[in-house]
Formats: structure tokens, sequence, C-alpha cells
């Protein structure tokens, strides 16, 4: 018996660490060999690079579908799809050079397809083209991308806004899994870290598709960074410097890979003084600190592949009350000020099927929010607990036709145990089921899909009904089917035409359903409605694309009709001296678009021109008040970048040289409490490169924002109702060495 399980184990042992093997070589046109191509398998997180030969080889893959992308900075990205079998897999590639960034994956749509084969038009922007152009946070990033905006409360706090909508109608992905931070809230900013984070994805537009419940508005899917090659180690040390805030981001991370286990970590701390404007004074208690730690394993076979991730994120921040008041450089937030704590926890898991596979991505996030007024001892504590779960069957390719099937969900706990309540004690449930299907032939793409959602909401009572801070017990049920259609077609070499129609949906959050009190952070006294329904929406995108080798133009256009549009809205009366904001319902409309131009002349293959504008006009339509603009929709905007490319013989690699000038128009479509905004021009300069120095390497970074140091208030700053502009200069230098 013992020699018949000895040997069972080691059979079962072969089995599981088959030597499945996909290797080949990577040449040009010519038949030249190409080194350097990165070629990264993302279902099992490996990678590999091709070596002076062009040779690569990945080992210990799955039998059946396996897709493999391979990208080198000029040349055209490919993904392709081989059927892996038992032994050495074959696969030589061929590839075409371009003299424009290279196409990604997108990882947050259903299948996983390079950007120019995807149906829905998806932005993906790189964390360190982000850096480079020195933005204090991460957010502060991705609002240089045309379509996304940012509400801000100074430096420290920004919350996305996707096409005009923001706060619980805009989904946060990290790690593979919703992010869940008591996002209702205006001061309650994005909750994540750049460092660890690889790159970001924007879906503009309904999502519920694949996300639920408040993918209305649109999704920012954050990839985390990818494990090392196979056998090797990776170290890396980075420090930031912001001339304005007089602040520092310090961050260090390690990582090594073997065949099957994968191994990193991460931390990072960050400081930053009270920001200052235009005028040489500082903005009062806008300072903030803030720790973060990544840290990740993983393991793949020939069965399964799997990765667990951790993020600890602490922030500390001050709450502006005062204005302009008393000076200080300290970067030690004052009363009144927030503590964050955010726990994140996700598990990403594959299981291959020979023809099938099985995607399960599980996900818990704690969240503790605390304010503080006058003392260490908190008025208010929330902790929010989310446990959320996400299913895909992939059903085996029939031809060209690849399908999946998904249930999704989220279970959520709210408590309070401070002294104030600003949304009572709440149990939150999601669950949905969704199928799609992508059908591909030609130059043409077909994918459709729908879904169900079911939403149930229960609270608890608190305090005396009537005061102020009490709380009727709520139990609300939400359901809603949802749709989406799209189409992609090349019709030429170099035109592509994608048309997409989708719907989504989003049920009121507690703060909609149940709010009775002063909201400290906004400075108003709000009062839920607890009759609200659900929002539904239906959007319209039309995307064209022109691409040769020297010029590039977009233009995304989009039509998205909101039933049901939940907002705040002034009353003529006041309590304790705040004014009183309800909750109302109405239809709505937004309309606007991206437009944008690429340019790259012959024969200076070192300069690229880049040109885009961006505009949205949001519309209440109630047949007793007629058309009246949203408010929070941001002011139309003109960007445009010089950028130079270059190397300096030896000691300077992928050197780059920036001009920004972004122009910020009037905005005087505005909802009936808000004031006009003034439009503004700013300046930006950035310079880097890879420099080696005696045999040592390392990245450098200077920017100058606000270069010529102008006095602005953006249209979405929180700021701007007590006249307080925004960030002055800010000279940024960043360096980072690889260990």
């Amino acid at each position: 018996m013992k020699k018949i399980l000895i040997a069972l184990f080691i059979g079962f042992s072969a089995f599981i660490n088959a030597q499945n093997k996909i290797s080949g070589k990577i040449t040009d046109k010519d038949n030249n060999p190409i080194k350097g191509v990165n070629i990264f398998v993302s279902e099992l997180h490996k990678s590999s690079e091709t070596d002076e030969n062009g040779a690569y080889s990945i080992n210990n893959v799955p039998n059946g579908t396996i897709k493999i992308t391979f990208t080198l900075i000029g040349f055209t990205s490919q993904n392709k799809t081989l059927l892996a079998q038992n032994g050495e897999n074959k696969l030589d590639i061929v590839l075409e050079p371009t003299l424009f960034q290279m196409d990604e994956v997108i990882v947050a749509t259903s299948f996983h397809k390079l950007q120019s084969q995807n149906v829905m038009k998806v932005d993906h922007e790189s964390i360190k083209s982000l850096q480079q152009k020195g933005a204090v946070t991460l957010i502060e990033g991705i609002e240089t991308l045309p379509g996304i905006s940012q509400i801000s409360t100074g430096a420290s706090i920004g919350k996305p806004v996707i096409r005009g909508l923001s706060g619980n109608r805009v989904l946060v992905y990290s790690q593979g899994v919703r992010l869940e931070n008591q996002q209702f809230g205006d001061e309650h900013g994005l909750g994540l870290n750049d460092a660890g984070v690889e790159s970001v994805e924007i879906i503009k537009g309904p999502a519920s598709l694949l996300y639920g419940s408040d993918a209305l508005g649109g999704v920012l899917y954050f990839n985390p960074e990818k494990f090392a090659k196979s056998n090797t180690f990776e170290g890396d040390f980075s420090q930031k410097l912001f001339s304005n805030t007089l602040g520092s981001n310090t961050t260090l991370g390690a990582k090594a890979s073997s065949e099957n286990w994968k191994y990193l970590v991460r931390g990072s701390n960050s400081f930053h003084s009270d920001y200052k404007i235009a005028d040489g004074n500082r903005v009062t208690n806008t300072r903030f600190n803030e720790s973060d730690l990544k840290t990740g394993i993983g393991y793949s076979n020939s069965i399964f592949s799997s990765v667990l991730r951790y993020n600890f994120n602490k922030l500390d921040l001050g709450i502006p009350e005062n204005g302009i008041a008393e000076q200080s450089s300290s970067s030690t937030p004052e009363y009144p000020k927030q503590a964050v704590t955010n726990h994140l926890l996700s598990l990403n898991s594959t299981l291959f099927f020979n023809t099938s596979k099985l995607d399960i991505d599980l996900g818990f996030i704690s969240n503790n929010r605390s304010e503080f007024e006058d003392s260490e001892v908190a008025n208010l504590k929330m902790k929010l607990n989310t446990l959320n779960y996400n299913l895909k069957y992939h059903l085996p390719k029939a031809g060209k036709l690849e399908s999946i099937f998904g249930i999704q969900g989220m279970a959520q706990t709210n408590v309070n145990s401070g002294s104030e309540y600003l949304i009572p004690n709440a149990n939150t449930k999601d669950f949905g089921v969704f199928g799609t299907a992508n059908y591909e032939w030609n130059s043409s793409v077909l994918q459709a899909g729908i879904r169900f959602d079911n939403r149930n909401i229960n609270t608890e009572s608190y305090g005396v009904l009537g005061d102020e801070g009490s709380f009727e017990a709520v139990a609300k049920n939400y359901n809603s089917f949802n749709v989406s259609l799209g189409y992609k077609t090349d019709l030429t070499k170099e035109f592509t035409l994608r048309i997409n129609v989708a719907s989504g949906f989003r049920a009121p959050n507690l703060a909609e359903l149940t709010s009775n009190g002063v909201h400290e952070g906004a400075n108003r006294y709000e009062i839920g409605n607890s009759n609200l329904s659900t929002e539904q929406n239906m959007q319209t995108d039309l995307n064209l694309e022109y691409q040769n080798s020297h010029f590039e133009f977009f233009a995304n256009g989009f039509y998205n009709k909101i039933n049901n549009y939940i907002y705040l809205n002034p009353s003529a009366i006041t309590i304790a001296g705040y004014d009183v904001f309800n909750y109302f319902q109405t239809n709505a409309k937004l309309y606007g678009g991206e437009f944008g131009v690429h340019f790259h002349p012959h024969p200076l293959d070192w300069l690229h021109f880049e040109s885009s504008f961006e505009t949205v006009t949001g519309e209440k339509q109630s047949r007793s008040l007629g058309s009246e603009f949203l408010p929070f929709i941001p002011a139309n905007n003109w960007n445009n970048s010089l950028r130079a490319e270059f190397n300096i013989k030896n000691w300077l690699k992928d050197g780059f040289a920036t001009l920004n000038v972004s122009n910020t128009f009037d905005q005087k479509k505005v909802s009936g409490f808000e004031t006009y905004t003034d439009g503004y021009t700013l300046v930006n300069l950035g310079i880097g490169g890879q420099v080696t120095i005696w045999k040592t390497h390392f990245n450098f970074n200077i920017n100058g924002n606000n270069l010529f140091n102008n006095s602005y208030v953006a249209h979405l700053s929180r700021l701007k109702n007590d006249g307080i502009p925004n960030i002055g200069r800010n000279i940024i230098l960043g360096i980072n060495f690889s260990l």
C-alpha cells in the first residue's frame, strides 16, 4: 500500500507540473532577430524576454487555449492565441515597426484583447508616464487624460469624475476587486497610492454588464505591478521631492520569481505641507501624510494559477476650514482632520480545463474612517467591511465565437462607533448574473451581453426620530436588467469605427436614502429620501480612429440619458446656521466627447505633437422646471503637448523633454447653487531619462507644473466657494534606482 501511495503521489506531482513549454523566435520583417521583446501570459502572471537571437521560452503552461502578448516600444504589439499541448509548442512572431506607442492588452473588458482589437474604446495609461508629469497624487495624474477630471479639496483629496459623473457613479477596481471606501462623500478621496500600480484603464460610460451597480458612469481599473520575470530578482528605490508642498515621497520595492513561485513587496511613505498659492501664502491645514504597503505571492502550474495580494494604506489629512490663516511648513495635520486606514486582500485565480477555464476573483476590504474635530477622540468613526466575489467561466471557443458566463456579488456592513453618525449602521448585499459573447470575423467584431442584478439594503434606526442625526430603519430591494451591444470594424487599414450602446444602473446609496444632519466636509445640512428609485441610464458611444505612420486622429462622441437621476438641491431654510439640502430625482442627459491628434513628422522621428479637446454638458430635465444644468460638470479643456525623445551617446537613454499647455475654458453652464468659473491656462515642462554613470543606471525626471505661477480656481474645487485658488508653481524632482 505504501508503494502504491508513493507511486500515486509521484504521478500526481508529475501531472500538476507537466513540462508544457511555449518557445519561438521573434524577428522583424527582414528576418532580423529582435532583442528585448516582452512576452507576457497574463493568466499565469508569467513574463519572459527575448535574447540577442530573438529567442524566448515560457515553461509550465497548461494544456488548452493560452493568450500571449508580445510588446516592445517601436513595434506593433501582438496578442496571439495558442492551443497548447503536451510537450513543446512553437510560436514564431514577426513584429512590424511603429512610430506610435505600444498597443496594450485591456484587462478591464471581458475578453482581454489588444485595444486595436477591442469593441469598446478604453483608455490605457502607464503609471510611469503619469509620474513623469509630476503629479502630487494618483488622481492628479489621471486628471491629465481626456474625459477625466477630479473634485478636489486642496492637494490631498481628489474624487474621479468621468464625463461629468462621480461619486458612487464611478467604480474603482484595484488588484482585480472592487474598492469600497465610503466613496459617496465629497471629501473622501480615491484611497489608492500609485506605488505598486503598473497602469490604469478607464471605461467611460456604463459598465454594469461586467461590474453591476455603481458602474453607471464608468470604471477606473488599476492593474498591479507585474511580478519579476522567471528565475530573476529585481529591486528598486525611488525618491520624489515637491517644492510647493515641501513634500517627499519614498518608495522601496523588491520582487523575485522562480518557474512556479512569485513574490513581491513594496513600501511607500509620503508627507506634504500646506500647499502654496500664487501669492506665496499657504492654504491652512491642506497638509497630509500617507503610508502604503503592497505585498503579493503567486503560484502557477499546468492546472491553475493563483495570486494573493495585500495592500495596507494609511492616510492622515487635514480638513481645511479657515482658508488662509496661520502659516506653517509643518506636515502634521491640525484639527479638524481625518484618519483613514484601508486593508485590501485579494485572491485572483484561474483554473484551466483544456478548452475552457474559470476565473475566480475574491476580495475583502476593510475601510476605517475617523474624523477629529478638536481632540484625539474621534467624533465620527465608520468601519466599512466588504466581501466581494466574481466568477467567470470562459466556455470553449466555438470557431470565431468566444463566450463568458459569470456571477458576481458583494456583502457589505457599515458600523458606527463614534458619537456622531453620518450614515446609519447598515447591511448591503449584491448579486448579479451575466453572459456575454464576442464574435470576430475578418477585421470586424460584434460583442453583446445581458445581465440581471439585485441589491438589498437594510439599515438600523438610531436616535430620536426628528432630531438631528437620527435615522429611521430602511429596508430596500432593487432589481435591474442591463444590456450591452458593441460593433468594431476597420473601414480601411488606417480607419477604425466603433459603435457601442449600453445600459447601466445605480441603486441609491446610504447617504441619499438616510442623511439627516450636518455634513461637515460639505458645510451643509443634508436630508435623505428613502423613496428614491434606481438610477437607470442608456449611453451611445461613437469612436472614430485614423492612424498611419506619422499621424493619428481620434474622435469620441457620447450621449448619456439617465432616468431618475439623484441630486442635491438647496431649500429655502436653514438648520443650526447651515443651509438645508434635500435629495430629489429627475431625468437627466449628458453629452459631449473627446477629440485629439498625434502628429509625428517625418524625418523628425524624435518629435511628437499631441493635442486633445474634451467637452461635456449635463442637463436636468424636469416637466416643472424645464431644462437646468447639472452640478459639478467640468469645464471644457484644450490640452497641447510637444514631446522630444532622444539618446545622448552612452550616458542618457530614453531621454525626453515635454512642453505642455493646458487651456481650461470658462464654465458658465452651472447648476442653480453654483457660480461661474473663469478660464485659465497652465504651462508645464518636463525632462528626464535613464542615466548611466560608471555602470550605475538610474532614471530621473524634473517637472515644472504651473510654471508661470498663475492664480486660478478650478470649477470642481471644493475650496472655490471660499475664493481659494488652486496650487501654484510646483517643481518636482524624481529619481529611481534599480538595485
